[in-house]
């Protein structure tokens, strides 16, 4: 996320990171980009990323990313939050997640309109136009 932080900060925007004290040491080694707010624990950073976003996009990741993007996607559904949930599908990454969604649909467990919470797309300039275009959730 350095790499990410450092290019949205040389393009002019404000960089907020969020981090709860216990990973300081694994997570911040050297120098960092932008503001670094340090919260008591996982619920309070997500909760405060909530607050601080104006969007979520979630790039390849693994466990935490991936709980951290269902819980967006849940909080959109239950109505807590009406912000667009992006995915950056580089390379066909989330294919499998997003058919699931589909199963999903398909089989009743997620509403049909719900599906619309989530966007994605191969490239972050195809994301960012899908992101900003009007949508109903």
């Amino acid at each position: 996320m350095g790499l990410i932080s450092r290019r949205v900060s040389d393009g002019g925007c404000h960089v907020l990171g969020i981090i709860p004290k216990a990973l300081m040491p694994i997570e911040i080694s050297g120098e960092t980009v932008g503001d670094v707010r340090i919260v008591a624990d996982m619920h309070e950073r997500k909760a405060a990323m909530a607050q601080e976003a104006e969007a979520f996009i979630a790039l390849p990741g693994g466990y935490g990313t991936m709980e951290e993007l269902l819980e967006m996607i849940t909080w959109a559904q239950l109505g807590i939050h009406k912000k667009t949930v992006g995915l950056l599908n580089v390379d066909g990454y989330y294919n499998n997640l997003l058919a699931l969604f589909d199963t999903g649909v398909e089989e009743g467990f997620i509403k049909p309109g719900a599906r619309n919470i989530v966007v994605s797309a191969p490239s972050a300039r195809e994301l960012m136009e899908k992101m900003e275009a009007p949508k109903t959730l």
